[in-house]
């Protein structure tokens, strides 16, 4: 699994506590698919937005996009 994506589960409380092995293989294979899914949808939004010449996306728009009123901080803070 991506580190990426099983960081994101462990954040969730999915790999939690041996939650993550409680789960059999079906209900392990959705939870992936879904958060791969996500970052496609991210992926998405980013080649709509991409244009060369000018700023075409800024913080927080993926977190609209998805509905989420979190704040995110930058992994170097």
């Amino acid at each position: 699994m991506n580190k990426n994506i099983e960081n994101c589960l462990y954040q969730a409380g999915l790999t939690a506590q041996g939650c993550w092995d409680e789960l059999d293989d079906y209900a392990r294979e959705g939870i992936e698919k879904f958060a791969e899914l996500i970052v496609m949808e991210c992926e998405r939004v980013v080649c709509d937005k991409f244009d060369e010449t000018e700023p075409w996306m800024y913080p927080g728009d993926l977190m609209k996009h998805f509905g989420i009123n979190k704040e995110v901080k930058n992994d170097n803070d």
